[in-house]
């Protein structure tokens, strides 16, 4: 790259609202995923820790992002999913992308695409894979 030439910015003219549902008080992953995708030219919105799935969607809808993306190590992530899915849904929101990270077992990954994730991102994925793939699905 250039001296003085801008980084890439797939995500560029995009807004993430990064949230964390329930009452997980572990915060280090969604605060590295929100700067990796701010990086990544990305508008971003962290709500902070232990925030309702009611409070999620409309801070959403409020906010008019193209994205939620909820980080969730308690386990919860079938529960706080179909929860803040249905929030934006009742909310006449239910186009707004969702994305989950964190502790996600491998056998949980199709039912949360079935519950309405989009993506789902686990602890150990490089962060430009989880940047390239958010950028091919908010395209």
């Amino acid at each position: 790259m250039l001296a003085g030439a801008q980084p890439p910015a797939p995500l560029r003219g995009k807004k993430i609202l990064v949230a964390k549902p329930g009452l997980d008080g572990h915060d280090a992953g969604a605060k590295v995923i929100a700067l990796a995708l701010r990086d990544a030219g990305a508008e971003v919105i962290y709500t902070g820790l232990r925030k309702s799935p009611d409070y999620i969607a409309r801070v959403a809808v409020d906010e008019d992002v193209d994205a939620v993306g909820l980080s969730i190590l308690s386990g919860s992530h079938h529960e706080l999913l179909e929860q803040v899915a249905g929030r934006l849904r009742a909310l006449g929101a239910g186009e707004i992308a969702i994305f989950v990270g964190g502790t996600i077992p491998a056998q949980d990954r199709e039912a949360l695409r079935a519950l309405g994730a989009r993506e789902v991102f686990t602890s150990d994925m490089p962060l430009a894979a989880v940047i390239e793939a958010l950028a091919k699905g908010l395209a």
